[in-house]
């Protein structure tokens, strides 16, 4: 019997996070050119809207490039593209932008999702927005935004009480179904402050200690798995909703800075667990 492969040494995941860092400017420079200017909108769907844009199957293929020609053996799973080996021992999981809608309409709240698994697990994440020159990233070892006057370390802050709480999410009347709507409602009457339309961005928010908790549902992987490693790293929770680990297939998401506030919103949410 053979041994079992190495667990992922820390000078691997050094290694790793620094071709993150690569894969963000690939992604960047396939992406800003576009950005409030032609960008090549289609429509995903026949009825309702899912819009996509040449800059988000551009910068796909540019993570995808960059991936192959330094980790040919690495598995890759995208929005646009598909599925590429996704029972290899690393797997990437992507979302060239996660927010098009906001692309679309010159919004800087547009992201780079990028993620990494290992051995089905997220060990590292990155939320970038290109435009204002920012990276979040993060993995066990901690995370840290990477800006263009420096880098400082995540760290979320302390929100025990969900009557203080700045929370989040996209689009409540377009994303929540009927039961969902109605635990949202309940969670927001009970915060201090709402922002919806942050997509991503917002939890990036909770990771920096500017927002509390984001609640979403109906994701796919490529819209969260690249954001537990950065909440993670910061010292914040992602769970479903009912507090359990998020899987590989997204669904109904809570992110929180703080273990008790995210306990206050879940006595809500998991009347609307599925």
């Amino acid at each position: 019997m053979s041994a079992p492969a190495p667990d992922l040494s820390p000078a691997r995941l050094i290694e790793l996070d620094a071709f993150v860092v690569e894969l963000n400017h690939a992604a960047a420079g396939a992406i800003l050119p576009l950005f409030r200017g032609e960008h090549g909108l289609t429509n995903k769907l026949d009825q309702g809207f899912d819009p996509v844009t040449e800059a988000d199957k551009g910068a796909e293929r540019a993570i995808r490039a960059a991936i192959a020609a330094r980790y040919p053996d690495h598995g890759v799973i995208g929005e646009e593209y598909g599925e590429d080996r996704p029972e290899a021992e690393f797997v990437w999981v992507l979302d060239p932008i996660d927010g098009t809608r906001a692309f679309i309409s010159g919004l800087p709240l547009w992201c780079v999702l990028i993620g990494l698994r290992f051995r089905g697990q997220p060990v590292l994440g990155s939320i970038g927005q290109p435009y204002l020159g920012e990276i979040y990233i993060g993995h066990a070892g901690g995370s840290r935004l990477i800006a263009r006057d420096g880098s400082r370390p995540l760290k979320v802050r302390a929100c025990p009480k969900l009557t203080d709480a700045l929370i989040a999410t996209t689009d409540p009347e377009g994303c929540f179904t009927g039961a969902e709507l109605g635990a949202w409602r309940q969670v927001r009457a009970a915060a201090r402050l709402a922002r919806l339309g942050c997509d991503a961005y917002a939890y990036a928010m909770v990771a920096a200690g500017a927002m509390d908790l984001v609640v979403e549902a109906g994701l796919k992987s490529w819209d969260i798995e690249a954001a537990i490693p950065v909440i993670a790293g910061a010292g914040g929770l992602t769970t479903d909703w009912r507090g359990e680990p998020v899987g590989q297939h997204g669904g109904q998401i809570a992110i929180a800075g703080d273990r008790a506030c995210l306990e206050e919103a879940l006595v809500a949410l998991r009347r609307a667990a599925t």
